[in-house]
């Protein structure tokens, strides 16, 4: 027997699990793989070191990141560094939040499932929808599930996507659809929104569904009143992807046609985490409630009419027969969704329009900022909440530039031409509330000594 009693698998598990397979090593079990493939000698890893060592050494490594404590961020492009209130951890971090994982059992389960209910509330109060999910795992999916919805719903195959909606999501709606047989159509931009003539000309009898994102990913907002009444017209449904944040300003999805709002939650309280994990939100109108991926809590009354709250609307397919089901997501992202529900619970209606304002606000006096540099022009004029896209000077080198705004205590902006090769030479600019005048005229500045 090994000395260590207790870690997992000792020397003699090993040998008995090899004699148990047939193999004399743990290299036989890699014949298969060519040597040319496989790597050769030992991983260039320090040597075993004790925990106060390791604990130096790791925190040395995660020392090297920039993050949004070291740099000032006007990075956003989907994960933004907006304010997370220090209530939100305390409430998380309480145990019987964050082991909560699945409550099957209502009945030793109130808390989580409350905690839910008001998530969805909260949704259904900004989106202006009827109906709201326990959460997804992010916009992206949530965007994904939104055409899986759609397509079913309206029994056609073919979803019209905005190439202003978010690339990621637009590439998992595209992993989707490939699974489910679905036609894409993109749609391309005019002046930062959607084209409007383009549109019109590929919407049909056929269209499952317009999706569309406000604001979208240039920070741009689109006519969602307008997309909302060209769907409807050949009786297929409106998605809209909303930053939730926006929605302190804008007016509610809902309340302008669209039939399914998704989006994300990060910007609601939910630390970015060098990416992740997010939370997505799904809402829809009372007509495709029972079509609505993941899971739904409701509130209700037990036999002696005291208040509680369960699982609803759940189609066991979801869980058991899992080729008959709407969707293949059958979990959510609790923990995150209780986070977005305190953050929206301490700001308050108040709160929200008042966060919402000052993004933009300072994003707006960072664009005139930023454009009254020489060389530097606002790429679109279409109205903006708190993004927008500049074009750097003909022949600015952006790795050698974003590395410069690095070095000065900057995380840039997001290069365009990742994802748009036609906007190479662009950034994607984001202003938080977080952001001070003074970083922002800094920022100016110290992308002005750099170009």
């Amino acid at each position: 027997m090994s000395k260590h009693r207790y870690i997992p698998m000792t020397e003699q598990d090993q040998s008995a699990m090899l004699a148990t397979i047939g193999v004399e090593t743990i290299e036989d079990l890699f014949h298969d793989i060519p040597q040319e493939i496989r790597y050769q000698g030992e991983l260039p890893v320090s040597s075993k070191l004790d925990e106060y060592a390791l604990t130096r050494h790791m925190s040395k490594q995660a020392g090297a990141n920039a993050n949004f404590e070291t740099h000032a961020s006007f990075l956003g492009a989907g994960i933004y560094d907006h304010h997370v209130p220090s209530v939100i951890n305390h409430v998380i971090s309480r145990s019987e939040f964050y082991t909560a994982y699945t409550p099957y059992q209502p009945e030793i389960s109130q808390g989580e499932l409350q905690a839910i209910f008001e998530f969805q509330s909260y949704i259904c109060e900004l989106t202006g929808m009827a109906v709201a999910n326990a959460s997804m795992y992010d916009g992206a999916t949530a965007f994904a599930e939104a055409g899986n919805l759609a397509a079913a719903a309206t029994r056609r195959k073919q979803l019209i996507v905005s190439r202003t909606v978010h690339p990621e999501s637009r590439q998992v709606l595209q992993a989707y659809a490939h699974g489910l047989n679905l036609e894409i159509v993109e749609i391309g931009y005019k002046n930062g929104v959607t084209d409007w003539d383009a549109l019109q000309a590929a919407v049909s009898d056929d269209t499952a569904a317009v999706m569309i994102q406000s604001p979208n990913f240039f920070g741009a907002v689109e006519n969602v009143k307008q997309a909302a009444d060209l769907a409807h017209a050949h009786k297929g449904l409106l998605v809209v992807s909303a930053n939730p944040l926006s929605l302190g300003l804008l007016e509610a999805p809902g309340k302008l046609g669209a039939d399914i709002v998704v989006g994300d939650a990060q910007p609601l309280g939910i630390a970015a985490s060098l990416g992740g994990p997010t939370c997505g939100y799904f809402a829809v109108s009372q007509a495709h409630m029972r079509r609505i991926p993941g899971r739904i809590v409701g509130q209700t009354t037990d036999r002696n009419g005291k208040r509680g709250f369960v699982l609803t609307l759940q189609a066991r397919e979801q869980h058991i027969r899992r080729e008959k089901a709407t969707s293949n997501i059958c979990s959510n992202q609790a923990l995150l969704a209780l986070s977005a529900s305190v953050y929206m619970s301490i700001m308050g209606k108040q709160g929200m329009i008042d966060v919402a304002d000052l993004n933009l606000q300072k994003s707006h006096y960072a664009l005139n900022t930023l454009t009254a540099i020489s060389g530097v022009s606002l790429t679109f004029a279409a109205p903006t909440f708190n993004e927008f896209v500049i074009q750097l000077p003909e022949g600015t080198n952006v790795d050698a530039l974003q590395l410069k705004l690095l070095d000065a205590g900057f995380i840039g902006g997001y290069e365009l031409g990742r994802d748009y090769s036609e906007l190479a030479g662009h950034m994607l600019i984001a202003v938080t509330e977080r952001r001070s005048k003074e970083e922002i005229d800094e920022f100016a500045r110290v992308l002005e000594g750099s170009l």
